[in-house]
């Protein structure tokens, strides 16, 4: 599981959505219109479903992990 994440338009950092799923059913999912409050500027960000991702933490681990040297 990850949260799904936007960029904020002001700043160029991403922020989370609030909304929990993983890639997989994140992209089985219509394309949809939402807001969210960033946590940064304390903003309310109109954003399209096209323009999130779905951070996985584990799924950065692995990969930092398979990319280094033994």
């Amino acid at each position: 599981m990850g949260m799904v994440m936007v960029k904020c338009p002001e700043t160029g950092h991403p922020i989370p959505t609030g909304i929990k799923t993983d890639r997989e059913s994140f992209g089985r999912r219509p394309v949809f219109f939402s807001r969210t409050r960033c946590v940064i500027c304390h903003t309310d960000h109109p954003w399209f479903a096209r323009e999130a991702w779905v951070d996985e933490p584990s799924i950065r681990v692995r990969h930092r992990g398979a990319a280094s040297p033994s």
